[in-house]
């Protein structure tokens, strides 16, 4: 996967995702699913491309079918889906593209175990914020 698709992926697509968007795209690469198509946004209610099943997760845009991958892209991520390096790459490849499916993969993967490190800190700041005040 290029730099600017691995930047663009990290920088502009995981950030907006929910926590339930990043573990369906990453179940989906993990198993080779057809439900994930590449080509077009989406082709029947359970088909669609990483941005319509990233959308599906999402509450601005859970409640679309077809256009929710370019409603998300557009409205939430702030990207043009026409120029997206993400989309014109998985476009390109889709599941065939090991090099990319792997780096997706792993992009997902390090901003879950992120995630879960962000809230056992915000955990611990709260515990410690609450064990000071019963000491105080």
């Amino acid at each position: 996967m290029s730099s600017a698709v691995f930047s663009e992926f990290s920088r502009c697509w995981l950030p907006h995702a929910t926590q339930s968007g990043v573990q369906r795209i990453l179940h989906l690469l993990e198993q080779g699913s057809p439900m994930l198509i590449h080509g077009t946004f989406a082709k029947s209610c359970a088909l669609g491309c990483l941005a319509t099943h990233m959308a599906w997760h999402h509450p601005e845009t859970s409640h679309l079918q077809e256009e929710a991958g370019i409603r998300w892209l557009t409205r939430v991520a702030k990207l043009n889906p026409a120029t997206s390096s993400v989309i014109l790459a998985w476009d390109r490849g889709g599941m065939a593209d090991w090099e990319l499916r792997t780096q997706l993969i792993r992009a997902c993967r390090e901003e879950l175990e992120a995630r879960e490190n962000d809230c056992r800190d915000q955990i611990d700041e709260e515990e410690e914020a609450s064990a000071e005040l019963c000491w105080s």
